[in-house]
């Protein structure tokens, strides 16, 4: 299902700011070679494809480990994933949580939490991998994940 790489020539660019956060310093010249990067992303349907074929379960779908969170109550250990809450106005962009909420059993089966699903979004790019996720997606495509430069 994976389609034809998108040339992408070697180049120089400006990257980085002094204006955000802090690991964004200094600005500096990136340089990248010659890549291809897929021209659309990848679909639930394509990510199915890659979850039967492996058995493969993502980030969102394991629970917590307790002895790596002491403390933390059990129910916030469950699987789960944040969804984008749509807010009634502007908010203060320092406190993430006026947008996101944690959703049990949210997971790229379940955007949007339990009583969702990807039913008629097989052409949809799919939504709540995590990095390793999308690196295991992409080894087992024969792919690669691009670089920040890249990117």
């Amino acid at each position: 299902m994976l389609t034809e790489l998108v040339p992408v020539p070697a180049g120089s660019f400006r990257m980085g700011s002094t204006s955000f956060y802090p690991e964004e310093a200094p600005i500096h010249t990136a340089t990248v070679g010659a890549f291809g990067i897929e021209r659309h992303p990848v679909t639930n349907a394509q990510f199915a494809e890659f979850v039967d074929a492996t058995g493969y379960v993502t980030v969102a779908e394991k629970p917590l480990d307790p002895a790596l969170y002491p403390g933390v109550a059990e129910a916030d250990l469950l699987p789960g994933a944040l969804v984008f809450r749509p807010t009634a106005g502007p908010v203060d962009l320092r406190d993430w949580r006026q947008w996101w909420d944690w959703a049990g059993g949210a997971n790229w089966r379940h955007p949007f939490g339990q009583g969702s699903d990807v039913a008629g979004r097989d052409d949809h790019p799919v939504v709540q991998v995590a990095y390793p996720d999308a690196a295991a997606y992409a080894a087992w495509a024969g792919r690669r994940l691009p670089t920040e430069a890249e990117w």
